[in-house]
């Protein structure tokens, strides 16, 4: 099958992976390059990385409504175009443009978490199960008919990052599934549907008059950004690990307990044990360092 690929970060290059073993990418389109780590340069996206790899042809728009760029997809004459978390609005005119349309890898059993940030607004809010959904795409925000659901749990220990990697993998496997079987398009129920805003860094400040099980999935779903950080003796933390304490009591943000397990804070309910932190300029460590610096009586803002 000929299939243009659109796609950007680490979560789509699986699907392409599998795509590519047995299909024809005549094209992958990514997002230009952009400026990354402390030098700023301009850094391709993982899924250009890959394609360039694999001797993949790579198209990099800055928009699709361009006519120019949208005889350039035409004239690929791709049987199907396949997305996972390109970042741009296809419109119209690109979606009708593959005989098959444009289907999306979806990080989410839809229409839950429709929007950016499906993975970290699952575990932010608790829930114990999400999945992949292939969706046929549609004008809206991933409001298109659903083709294939496959759900997937949410371990206790599971951050954002350990779940994305689950998941695209299981969109890897859904999406071969989807080209090789007839599939009945499913509408979605639109009165269930709830967003998944993009992350903000702000989000990630730690107010310890919350419950610890609260910031405790926020830890989690924050991870590996924008990550969870708090204020101790004029230094920003960040938070990469915490586990819940139930029954610890005390003002929140005081240190009630520090030693070799982790450094045990208490909130506006329970307690949470921080067990890896990052100082500014350092690195991720484990709590069991820090124990000069943070003891008990000690505050966190």
């Amino acid at each position: 099958m000929k299939i243009i690929f659109a796609g950007t970060p680490q979560f789509a290059v699986s699907a392409l992976a599998a795509l590519h073993q047995q299909h024809r990418i005549v094209a992958v389109l990514t997002q230009p390059d952009r400026p990354a780590g402390r030098g700023m340069q301009l850094t391709p996206s993982p899924v250009k990385q890959f394609a360039l790899q694999q001797g993949l042809t790579v198209l990099q728009p800055v928009s699709l409504k361009n006519a120019a760029v949208q005889q350039e997809i035409a004239a690929l004459q791709a049987e199907v175009m396949v997305v996972a978390a390109y970042g741009l609005i296809l419109p119209l005119a690109v979606l009708q443009l593959p005989r098959m349309g444009c289907l999306n890898i979806h990080a989410s059993l839809l229409p839950r978490w429709r929007g950016a940030a499906p993975i970290p607004r699952a575990i932010l809010a608790g829930d114990s199960e999400t999945g992949i959904t292939i969706m046929q795409m549609d004008e809206g925000l991933d409001t298109g008919d659903m083709l294939l659901r496959r759900s997937c749990p949410i371990a206790a220990q599971d951050n954002a990052q350990t779940l994305h990697d689950k998941l695209a993998e299981i969109g890897a496997e859904l999406i071969l599934q989807a080209l090789h079987q007839p599939l009945e398009p499913l509408k979605q129920d639109n009165a269930a549907a709830c967003y998944a805003a993009k992350l903000q860094k702000s989000e990630a400040a730690i107010d310890w008059q919350q419950e610890a099980r609260q910031i405790e999935r926020a830890v989690r779903a924050f991870n590996p950004f924008p990550v969870c950080h708090a204020n101790f003796n004029g230094q920003t933390l960040k938070i990469w690990q915490a586990k819940l304490q139930p029954g610890v009591a005390g003002e929140p943000g005081l240190v009630v307990a520090a030693d070799k397990r982790g450094i045990t804070v208490a909130c506006g309910k329970d307690g949470l044990l921080l067990e890896v932190l990052q100082r500014p300029g350092g690195k991720p460590v484990t709590a069991a360092q820090l124990l000069q610096v943070v003891v008990p009586g000690a505050r966190f803002s």
